[in-house]
């Protein structure tokens, strides 16, 4: 008679829960990487923009570019401020993601785990009576000589 887990279909259910948490897990990662990548790009687009506008006040310069300058890098710190919270709130919804996932790890492991025992203990048991027959046959076969 073949192993049978009595738990099959609940373990089967607790993988499936398991990797749609890490699918779920592996976009909000993704989403944090983006974000910070574009807040790193506007940082330096940033930096680049001050130093123009730096370099414009060594000449002369009308006031009107002055000004659009600066309204650029004041345009730009805003956007930069709002990547900023984009930022902190994918990383809540990550770390959010994370705890989900790892309770749904640990629950589909201590299934696996009592898998593993039960296989176990099952092919143990397998292996005595197997070592009970052959014992058996030995034995008929001793008493018969």
């Amino acid at each position: 008679m073949p192993f049978r887990f009595p738990l099959a279909s609940v373990l089967r259910y607790r993988e499936s829960v398991e990797k749609r948490e890490e699918t779920a897990l592996q976009k909000a990662q993704l989403e944090v990487a983006r974000v910070r990548r574009k807040l790193d790009d506007l940082t330096a687009e940033l930096a680049k923009m001050r130093r123009q506008r730096e370099q414009a006040l060594q000449q002369a310069i009308p006031a009107c570019r002055l000004q659009m300058m600066q309204a650029g890098i004041d345009a730009a710190e805003e956007r930069r401020q709002v990547l900023a919270a984009t930022l902190e709130k994918a990383q809540r919804q990550r770390d959010a993601q994370m705890k989900l996932y790892m309770t749904a790890h640990s629950g589909r492991r201590m299934l696996s785990e009592l898998l593993t025992k039960q296989k176990s203990e099952y092919e143990q048991e397998q292996l005595r009576v197997l070592q009970k027959r052959l014992d058996d046959i030995v034995a008929a076969r001793w008493r018969r000589n």
